[in-house]
């Protein structure tokens, strides 16, 4: 059978036609499905503006630190009983651990005290928004400074413990050991030069809200290096039957 020339011209650029069409409509639907960059908003969330603290918490940035170090619950294999704080300064991770072979894992910044320690402690005391005294090695190392502060820093969104302080004694003796919040959210992941170690300020919070005073904590200093799973986002476990709260 003969087509004429104006025939298949038709057909032709009918066939064009759809086949743009179709590749339009993929486009289209490419772009529908396209998963948004930046942090899930489970943590978005989770680290969002805390307005009813005494000291009103904006936003925490998480848009450059690593996921591993924001707070999810994954597997511990551990022989420390539930409801102890292990901190391992190494790696750079604090646990909490919890039954069945699980824990609450907050990301860490490590800072020259904190890697002065290691052995067993307790929670001798817990200060929402505490006072912070420099000691008197910084105050000698860095009189400009830290002379002024001396005699301590009042609480508020400037002082270095942030929102929450564990205050760690073997026995009745106060170690001078910290577990605290910090004004350098930046800092968590890295090795730093002052301080204990510390916590994004909502996660000090969470910390503090779900351990008790004698609390025992574990500090270790040569984990080796970590390079397993990430673990399971808290959102997608329950405790006990109930949802963890943020």
């Amino acid at each position: 059978m003969c087509v004429s020339r104006n025939s298949a011209g038709s057909a032709a650029r009918l066939f064009a036609f759809l086949l743009v069409s179709s590749v339009l409509a993929g486009c289209a639907t490419s772009g529908q499905n396209a998963k948004p960059k930046g942090p899930d908003s489970y943590y978005l969330a989770m680290y969002g503006p805390q307005p009813e603290e005494r000291f009103p918490l904006a936003a925490i940035d998480i848009s450059k630190v690593e996921p591993r170090f924001l707070r999810q619950q994954v597997a511990y294999p551990t022989s420390e009983p539930p409801g102890t704080i292990v901190v391992d300064t190494h790696n750079r991770f604090l646990y909490l651990v919890q039954d069945g072979g699980m824990a609450l894992r907050y990301g860490i910044g490590v800072g020259k005290a904190g890697l002065e320690f290691q052995g067993e402690a307790r929670v001798g005391r817990k200060a929402e928004w505490p006072r912070w005294t420099p000691t008197s090695d910084m105050v000698a190392r860095e009189p400009e400074r830290y002379g002024p502060l001396a005699g301590g820093m009042e609480p508020g969104i400037r002082n270095p413990l942030g929102p929450r302080a564990l205050y760690l004694f073997q026995g009745n003796r106060d170690t001078l050991f910290r577990i605290h919040g910090t004004t350098e959210a930046w800092s968590i992941g890295k090795a730093v030069s002052s301080g204990c170690i510390r916590l994004f300020n909502p996660d000090i919070i969470d910390l503090y809200s779900r351990v008790p005073t004698d609390t025992r904590v574990v500090v270790l200093q040569s984990e080796p290096p970590m390079d397993g799973p990430l673990g399971a986002p808290m959102s997608a476990i329950t405790n006990a039957g109930q949802p963890l709260s943020m």
